[in-house]
């Protein structure tokens, strides 16, 4: 499966990446074959534990703007669906269902828009982050946020197809 590919510009408060952001498009259902609703979220946390990105928390995507700097990050949406801006003010919406897997880069600014009340996010990351963090566009100093970015090693492994997955040859 080939995600669709998403890259945004520095726009002077969210940092964003010249790595792409990856949408996988109902990969959990192919991916975990057999898989009933209810079991998706187990599912997928085993699925990113197994590649290396291990869980870190179930959840929803924040209401408000935010990016992280110190690290890479997965969102499994195992229920229910959401409109989430990706790329910061200027960024672009995208709709969220039940199965998505999206990969974000380092810097790439994130938030929900809308949802539906079940709208459950496994968010993961990879296993060689040293430190996780959360800043929010103007609230950080942004060389130092880009310093940050640029010094985050690349994963491994893609969080759903492992060291052979569309993320390993993207990132590099």
């Amino acid at each position: 499966m080939q995600p669709e590919t998403l890259i945004f510009k520095d726009d002077g408060e969210t940092p964003n990446s010249r790595l792409p952001l990856l949408v996988y498009k109902g990969v959990l259902g192919s991916a975990l074959p057999g898989t009933a609703g209810h079991d998706l979220a187990a599912a997928c946390e085993n699925l990113f534990e197994k590649n290396g990105w291990p869980p870190a928390w179930r959840a929803s995507v924040h209401p408000f703007s935010h990016f992280h700097t110190r690290c890479h990050e997965a969102l499994g949406v195992v229920r229910g669906s959401g409109r989430v801006q990706f790329g910061g003010a200027s960024g672009r919406t995208v709709t969220c269902e039940a199965g998505d897997v999206v990969v974000l880069p380092a810097g790439v600014g994130h938030q929900r828009l809308e949802s539906s009340g079940d709208f459950l996010i496994v968010g993961a990351y990879p296993d060689n982050t040293a430190q996780r963090d959360q800043q929010r566009p103007g609230t950080i100093d942004h060389a130092d946020a880009l310093r940050r970015i640029a010094a985050v090693p690349a994963p491994v492994q893609d969080p759903v197809f492992g060291r052979d997955g569309p993320l390993v040859r993207e990132w590099r």
